[in-house]
């Protein structure tokens, strides 16, 4: 037996012998009751009866593994010292009745193989090392007609002794690979565990790729921003210096802004990896209420940027959903890199206006102003001939798919395409959940 083999087998040995001491409240409970109830019965002196009061508690030990918390705690015993192969056992309370049932059946069997392995870890040791001493004793010979020791000659007594310290090894061995055996079935996640446990991982998922799509667009705008604004600034260095000034001005401001939503976003990531933080508590991105500074950043790269906003501009941002309100910031700041990226200085034409999808007829409000069902979300802008894409991707490149992503989480909706020498992204973003 290795030395890995003979680890597995103490520790398990261990978590027979805490089986057993888990019992014995239990069935010193059970035989005082049997000793006072029924007529006759003496479970202290004899084995038969003790046999009856083991088997009586076990039921008691079930009963009391129904409570939650039960599982964590055999979880954890199991984790240490039931060296089981493949899945862990799970340590989390049992929170539903699948949980519980296979818990207690979990307890049931570990503290009746326990209390029979400790029984027999008490007294085969002892009985083992009188038999191997037998023939050395003087006790061994026959006294007044009868042998003093059990009914083996005296030379095969050692051989009996030796014997029962291995089917005691054995026996311990055989039931602790029987519990590692039955622990994935009894403390492994039921079918509601993962469940959970997928529902998590999607979760996790979900809050990684909205993280991914923040830096995208926050460090795409950026960088789209300041490769513009420092064109500019390049080819107006001797003739307006005022202008030189201003660009450098925006791009300092906007790395500085770009650099700590990147740290915030980075140590969200860093401290969910290690410590398996929720990444949905990551910080809150800038909302409309920030879009002024957002198009001045991209007016100072010389990109004439006029922003149309119908109607009463604060009540609506007031009435908009903050997640509404973030989400419409990131599609226009996309909207506005497409435009840098690929129409240069042209000209961008933003649109923001309350909109009902529905039939006009059925409100009051024709105009949807009054009480608006979404908003629609326009970035137009002239492309030059030479700018046009040969080969058009399909769904557009990762912006667009993002864009499209943000919409689709809100019930929304996102169009993109040329139309007569212009590009024009169109979003309609629900605000009312009767959509």
């Amino acid at each position: 037996m290795g030395g890995e083999a003979v680890r597995r087998l103490r520790l398990r040995w261990v978590h027979l012998l805490l089986g057993g001491a888990l019992l014995m409240p239990y069935f010193l409970l059970t035989t005082v009751v049997l000793s006072v109830t029924v007529p006759d019965a003496d479970p202290f002196r004899h084995l038969g009866w003790q046999f009856a009061a083991y088997g009586l508690s076990l039921p008691a030990v079930a009963v009391t593994a129904l409570f939650p918390l039960v599982r964590t705690v055999q979880g954890a015993c199991a984790r240490a010292l039931c060296q089981v192969p493949g899945q862990e056992p799970v340590t989390a309370p049992a929170d539903s009745w699948a949980a519980r049932r296979r818990t207690a059946a979990w307890s049931t069997l570990h503290v009746g193989l326990g209390a029979l392995v400790s029984g027999a870890t008490l007294a085969v040791p002892p009985a083992a090392v009188v038999l191997v001493a037998l023939p050395f004793s003087a006790r061994s010979r026959e006294t007044d007609g009868h042998r003093y020791s059990l009914d083996v000659p005296p030379w095969a007594a050692p051989i009996v002794g030796l014997a029962l310290l291995a089917a005691l090894v054995t026996t311990a061995w055989a039931a602790g690979a029987l519990l590692a055996r039955c622990a994935p079935a009894l403390l492994g996640p039921t079918p509601a565990d993962r469940l959970a446990a997928a529902e998590a991982r999607a979760a996790a998922l979900a809050a990684r790729n909205r993280l991914a799509r923040e830096l995208h667009d926050s460090v795409g705008h950026a960088l789209s921003a300041v490769a513009l604004q420092a064109g500019a600034a390049r080819t107006v260095l001797d003739s307006d210096p005022a202008f030189v000034r201003r660009a450098l001005t925006a791009i300092e401001e906007t790395a500085r802004r770009t650099t700590g939503e990147l740290d915030a976003v980075l140590g969200v990531l860093r401290d969910g990896e290690e410590h398996g933080e929720d990444l949905s508590r990551a910080p809150a991105g800038p909302t409309l209420a920030d879009l002024d500074d957002l198009l001045e950043r991209t007016r100072a790269g010389g990109v004439p940027v006029t922003l149309d906003f119908p109607g009463p501009r604060r009540e609506l941002l007031d009435a908009l959903p903050e997640t509404v309100s973030r989400e419409a910031y990131r599609i226009v700041q996309e909207g506005l890199t497409n435009a840098l990226r690929h129409a240069g200085r042209e000209p961008v034409a933003v649109s923001l206006a309350p909109g009902d999808p529905g039939d006009p007829g059925d409100s009051d409000d024709p105009d949807g102003r009054d009480d608006p069902r979404e908003l629609v979300i326009t970035v137009e802008n002239p492309v030059r001939a030479e700018r046009r894409p040969r080969r058009p991707r399909p769904g557009g490149g990762a912006g667009l798919r993002g864009t499209a992503e943000r919409a689709a989480a809100l019930g929304g909706s996102a169009e993109a395409g040329l139309r007569d020498g212009r590009w024009r992204l169109t979003v309609r973003l629900p605000l009312r959940g009767d959509r």
